[in-house]
């Protein structure tokens, strides 16, 4: 995964990792979650070993899994560190956000105390940031609410497999994992309090009573939220009784928790995936309405439990905070798609984007099936720019599975009023000039301010893209050809007032290409069209011309 260059990440990568903490959120044990958390760390994030230390209730911690190297695994699995020593160990070294990194420089003094190890071979490293074979990493997993929670283990992690040490990227990526890896131990506790409990609910009266103070204690001090509701009825879902956590989570006193059902909460968009669930085991990921009208994102979990014999059934549903996992997501699926220097959609997001409006229509189906495409949409063609056959059903049987909707680009020198998808290819004219004269950092700035010049000036629903370099692309939908020209012009007239960079102001001049994208096209080829058209715009004007100045 640090293989990958930054800070485009592929998504394959963003796969597997999410691929890997859901399997840790479906363990059926402690154990196996504690095994499933070694074995993502080497599956996921490209260490060569991994290794759990889990907090005793008397403070040491224990090997309690192991991943990697099946010869380490059975030499250290079960042994004993002293609390001690551990906390020696997250003192020392350099912090990177919650991650301790201790350089072979520093850890050498820790190679006789009393927390299981093992050690590598392997050559002095030749450059800065390579991995030293005495180099060490730990990852502290605290309870639900960050480093101010209780210490409930520390994960251990060795040999990169790229041979450097992690990256932004991966840093970034191990600190998500082990949250995430905290609240899934944290909850395979829980999980096993609760099975305890349900099952001593069954035995009989005096073990049952024993088991509601259980039970009880496991709902009202869980770190996360609780809900019981009925279960079938007219009052299917609704919510019987809370623990402090869910109220706290929604911003809702338990009274007013009492007059809802789930369904009451959910956000509109997510009503659907609240029915999917099924209620014996049954999982969502939606949002939950707080008190002050916004939506948090949250797990829903099912279990149903049995109040007596022969009794009702009822719900009882774990509602986990997953805002923080969500939100870290929605960063990294961005930071794959756009550009790190300007926030703008980089290469890869514009070519989607382009391509979602395209199909493999030919440019030409034939003069006969001209007006069955302008009454039908396209029927002739699906959107993969399949033919349909005409001679059996006519063209009303397709209609209901034809909802692509064909880009057209005008045709000939002269506006004729046709309204398509115009592709501006920017290219800055005395960029290079900047760079060499003023350095990397006054060039940064002018690209910044570029950018946020040409998004001001666009719709909401056009794209402003980097291509790279000094390359931008504009996507803007329903233009004719004179509406394309004048806004290449008002793009151009912006570029080229001063820009202020480094304490000077500089001037930059912009060629602009107009490109037409239509069906029947990819979206290389639109792009190669329009940067034609520029290099013949910029030849065509004197150099003087070119630049602002």
């Amino acid at each position: 995964m640090e293989s990958e260059s930054e800070p485009y990440v592929r998504l394959a990568s963003l796969r597997q990792l999410h691929e890997v903490m859901a399997d840790m959120n479906t363990a059926r044990s402690l154990a196996d979650t504690l095994q499933t958390v070694a074995n993502g760390v080497v599956t996921a994030l490209g260490y060569e070993l991994a290794c759990v230390n889990l907090v005793r209730p008397d403070g040491d911690l224990v090997v309690a899994a192991f991943a990697g190297n099946q010869a380490a695994e059975a030499l250290i699995t079960g042994r004993v560190g002293s609390r001690e020593s551990w906390e020696r160990r997250l003192s020392m070294g350099e912090t990177w956000g919650d991650l301790v990194f201790i350089p072979h420089t520093e850890g050498w003094i820790l190679d006789d105390d009393d927390v299981p190890q093992w050690y590598t071979d392997g050559p002095a490293p030749r450059f800065e940031d390579e991995w030293h074979p005495s180099d060490r990493l730990f990852a502290p997993m605290y309870t639900p609410g960050g480093q101010g929670g209780e210490l409930i283990g520390v994960l251990s992690v060795d040999r990169p497999r790229n041979g450097r040490r992690p990256g932004a990227w991966g840093r970034e990526a191990l600190q998500m994992y082990t949250f995430q890896a905290a609240i899934a131990i944290s909850n395979a506790r829980l999980r096993a309090n609760m099975q305890r409990a349900l099952v001593r609910l069954e035995r009989e009266q005096q073990a049952l009573r024993a088991s509601e103070e259980s039970f009880r204690q496991a709902f009202e001090y869980a770190p996360s939220g609780m809900a019981i509701a009925e279960m079938g009825g007219d009052q299917h879902g609704r919510i019987l009784r809370t623990n402090d956590a869910l109220c706290r989570l929604l911003g809702r006193p338990a009274s007013a928790m009492r007059r809802y059902a789930f369904s009451d909460l959910v956000h509109p968009e997510d009503i659907g995936t609240l029915l999917r669930t099924s209620a014996e085991g049954g999982r969502a990921e939606l949002r939950l309405g707080r008190r002050d009208g916004t939506y948090v994102w949250v797990s829903l979990r099912n279990s149903v439990v049995a109040d007596a014999a022969d009794g009702p059934r009822f719900l009882l549903t774990h509602v986990e905070d997953i805002e923080e996992r969500k939100r870290r997501e929605l960063q990294l699926a961005h930071r794959a798609s756009h550009d790190s220097l300007t926030g703008l959609p980089n290469s890869a997001e514009l070519r989607a984007r382009l391509s979602s409006r395209l199909c493999q229509r030919p440019a030409h189906t034939g003069a006969a099936l001209e007006p069955v495409d302008s009454a039908f949409g396209h029927p002739a063609f699906d959107a993969g720019g399949h033919g349909f056959d005409f001679r059996q059903g006519g063209t009303e049987a397709f209609a209901a599975f034809d909802h692509h909707v064909h880009t057209v680009a005008p045709e000939g020198e002269r506006d004729d009023g046709t309204k398509g998808l115009a592709v501006l290819f920017c290219d800055l004219d005395g960029f290079k000039s900047i760079n060499d004269r003023f350095g990397h950092n006054a060039g940064d700035a002018v690209l910044i301010e570029v950018a946020r010049r040409l998004s001001q000036c666009v719709r909401d629903g056009d794209t402003v893209a980097r291509l790279g370099g000094d390359e931008f692309v504009i996507l803007a939908d329903g233009l004719g050809k004179a509406d394309a020209a004048d806004l290449a012009v008002r793009l151009r007239n912006e570029i080229i007032q001063p820009i202020r960079a480094e304490g000077r102001a500089v001037r930059v001049g912009a060629s602009f290409g107009i490109g037409w994208a239509h069906c029947g096209m990819t979206a290389d080829e639109v792009l190669k069209s329009a940067d034609e058209r520029m290099y013949v715009e910029k030849r065509s004007r004197p150099k003087q011309h070119r630049r602002a100045g």
